[in-house]
């Protein structure tokens, strides 16, 4: 291998680190800020390397890199921090088992909420799994990590969680790759009863779990990425993350201060490998007159020191991210000089629907449906829950067609919800491949009611707004599977989103609405997006 850098994404890092170490495997969920690692990685298949696929959703993923792991092989599944949610059965039972073939999740936290319906700190979810967890504070620490984690993951026999933050996910730098290495051999496991979760074994493994978290402590207690920095002990900085980068970035201001006042630099701890390392937090701290923690997302550090020495501490920030000016506040130093450019009286330019987009035909004709529903203002007889996706743009002007925005599926479940609580029309309104991934047991459940709603499918055959994913399955599919979750073929409605057919589809969609039981309306056409992105390809 050669010792040439190569500028990557961290999620590119991830991906390349991932393939270096051996996987055999890879799956995931589009979801931004890591949609780029799993991309990377199904063009690299696409080349002879690893499997890698796309899903129906998290859960799936990390079930199919359960059965790879079962086999002997290494495997990496890709999400992002609300994806851990849809997967969280399967990641809190992947503890009990005994891993084989090494198993990592690449889980990319947003802080800020960039693309995303909260904010929502990964490393909880791993202190309540129990499992390891690393974080990388820039590109190569994410590549080398990924090797790592593989390497945990054997040696204990558990899932390793990999955290990324938005920043680290997005942002290029140089990387240099080591050897890659070979894959495992295929080789299924031997040891049934580590891997059949009923209770009797169910029990030994949780107690086999328990009795790990001692020999965790201790490989956090040596690990690398826990780096500690002695000095003035009036002051101990604990970092976690890019947290690290933005203190070290201030480092020099903040010496020279320091230096007037007649002190050293204060004693340092970053942490990138959990579970924490106790003795030396609680040794660091106690040598420490106070304490200040830098970390991005939650407080999870600052309450499990508060938990270790009893220090109460407050965050940096409560909601969004770490950057260099935030940091330099909490540590006392004044504002860096800014040139301010007055910009005047700008227009804000929100995210809008692409010009062309289906989805602007589709809300035209479903607000012309509404409208003849019920024209009254605010349209009380009328109720319009949607989801997760490029579609979600339809709360803006000048459309305004929908209500609410939950979860991935959720919808489908309200709308059955508000239908059973006696709203007049019930409407949901989601994507082809949020349907697939969290839509289909609302539906089932809504058939099995009887339930006097409509299910609006926008199927644009991509996930659009991650990157232009191809949907896990073809449109001409679609109808099958509806009829499949028991809704009657009479009572699947498909159009073609087109502005030329706006009001004879908003007439069609009205009559549809009016009916009594489950009614399904297919609006259908290509992202354009998508088009230019296929034909590019192709060409």
């Amino acid at each position: 291998m050669s010792k040439e850098k190569l500028a990557l994404l961290g999620d590119e890092a991830v991906a390349l680190g991932a393939i270096h170490a051996g996987i055999s495997a890879a799956y995931g969920y589009p979801g931004t800020p890591s949609s780029e690692i799993m991309q990377y990685l199904i063009n690299e298949y696409k080349k002879g390397g690893p499997v890698a696929r796309w899903c129906a959703n998290e859960k799936t993923a990390l079930e199919a890199a359960l059965g790879a792991s079962f086999a002997g092989r290494r495997t990496l599944v890709t999400t992002k921090h609300v994806g851990l949610n849809v997967a969280a059965d399967a990641f809190m039972n992947a503890a009990l088992v005994k891993i084989k073939g090494g198993l990592v999740i690449a889980i990319a936290d947003d802080p800020g909420m960039h693309s995303s319906q909260n904010e929502q700190d990964s490393r909880f979810y791993s202190n309540f799994a129990m499992v390891p967890t690393l974080e990388p504070r820039n590109q190569q620490e994410a590549y080398d990590m990924v090797r790592e984690a593989f390497d945990v993951s054997e040696k204990f026999n558990l899932p390793v969680l990999l955290r990324l933050v938005t920043r680290l996910a997005h942002s290029r730098a140089a990387v240099i790759p080591s050897k890659a290495r070979a894959q495992n051999p295929l080789e299924k496991t031997n040891e049934k009863n580590k891997w059949i979760l009923i209770p009797a074994f169910a029990r030994k493994n949780y107690v086999s779990l328990l009795e790990k978290q001692n020999l965790l402590q201790a490989w956090s207690q040596d690990n690398k990425a826990n780096k500690f920095t002695g000095g003035d002990n009036d002051l101990a900085v604990i970092t976690s993350g890019l947290g690290g980068n933005y203190y070290e970035e201030n480092l020099e201001d903040f010496l020279a201060i320091r230096k007037k006042k007649g002190k050293k630099a204060p004693m340092h701890l970053h942490i990138g490998a959990y579970p924490l390392p106790e003795k030396t937090i609680k040794k660091f701290c106690n040598e420490a007159s106070e304490i200040l923690i830098i970390e991005e997302g939650q407080p999870f550090i600052s309450q499990r020191v508060f938990g270790i020495t009893g220090a109460e501490l407050k965050p940096v920030i409560q909601a969004g991210e770490l950057d260099p000016d935030n940091v330099r506040m909490v540590l006392g130093l004044p504002p860096k000089k800014a040139l301010n450019i007055d910009a005047g009286n700008l227009a804000p330019r929100p995210p809008v629907l692409c010009k062309g987009c289906p989805h602007i035909d589709s809300y035209d004709a479903l607000n012309k449906a509404v409208k003849m529903l019920d024209p009254r203002p605010g349209h009380p007889d009328v109720g319009i829950n949607s989801d997760i996706g490029c579609y979600s743009l339809g709360v803006a002007p000048p459309w305004n067609a929908i209500e609410s925005i939950v979860c991935m599926g959720a919808c489908v479940g309200m709308a059955k919800g508000a239908a059973d609580s006696g709203l007049k029309y019930a409407i949901a309104v989601i994507g082809d491949s949020t349907f697939l991934h969290g839509g289909i047991t609302a539906l089932i459940d809504a058939v099995n009611a009887n339930a006097t709603m409509t299910l609006i499918i926008l199927d644009n055959s991509s996930v659009a707004m991650t990157g232009c994913q191809p949907t896990i399955m073809p449109s001409d599919k679609l109808k099958g599977l509806l009829i499949g979750c028991g809704v009657s073929q009479q009572r699947i409605v498909e159009l073609e989103a087109k502005p030329n057919l706006v009001d004879e589809n908003a007439e069609k969609m009205k009559n549809e609405i009016m009916q009594n039981g489950v009614s399904v309306i297919i609006l259908r056409r290509e992202c354009l997006e998508a088009f230019r992105k296929n034909k590019k390809e192709n060409f």
